[in-house]
């Protein structure tokens, strides 16, 4: 009796295809869910490494900016998509310093991003979002911003008042310094 006791096949040796194939499967939907990531997380690097060509967007001739007056003024954003609608007017505020000489700011607080506004009557853009305050040459005067306004990089060329564009600063590239060509 205990020979044919040994000689009787256990269950993992009656059915090896079954674990095979499950093991397959794994392997293959794993492979699968790691191909699905990576698509994206490729497009991104793809995208992080490639160097933007420098757009410059018009916003007038100097003469449009009174001396020593901040004004707003919008424009479309090159990146802007046909769906965009209204999200693709981006604005900055210029301050004509006389001279071909300008300040140009982002219209974003520097602290989250909430759209500034100018009060010509106190000389201050105040954010609307948490109180940030800012003198009217873009630096910042209290609340929770840590730093001054963006500042664009613009030139004036052909008569035209010039900024880059759509170059959104950032705390690693503030874009402080006007180029002039």
């Amino acid at each position: 009796m205990s020979h044919s006791a040994s000689q009787t096949p256990s269950p993992a040796q009656t059915n090896p295809g079954r674990r095979t194939f499950l093991q397959w499967l794994t392997y293959a939907t794993g492979a699968l869910a790691a191909a699905i990531l990576a698509v994206p997380f490729a497009g991104y690097l793809l995208g992080a490494l490639r160097k933007h060509q420098v757009q410059w967007v018009k916003l007038g001739p100097p003469s449009k900016f009174p001396l020593n007056e901040t004004l707003p003024e919008t424009f479309d954003n090159p990146l802007g998509q046909p769906w965009d609608g209204m999200a693709a007017r981006t604005g900055v505020y210029v301050r004509n310093l006389g001279e071909d000489r300008f300040l140009v700011f982002a219209m974003n607080c520097a602290h989250l991003g909430c759209p500034v506004t100018w009060f010509p009557q106190s000389g201050l853009f105040l954010c609307p979002c948490h109180g940030g305050v800012y003198y009217e040459n873009g630096q910042r005067a209290s609340g929770p911003p840590t730093r001054g306004l963006f500042q664009c990089v613009w030139r004036v060329r052909n008569g035209q008042l010039e900024i880059q564009a759509p170059h959104l600063p950032t705390l690693q590239n503030t874009l402080d310094r006007p180029v002039r060509v």
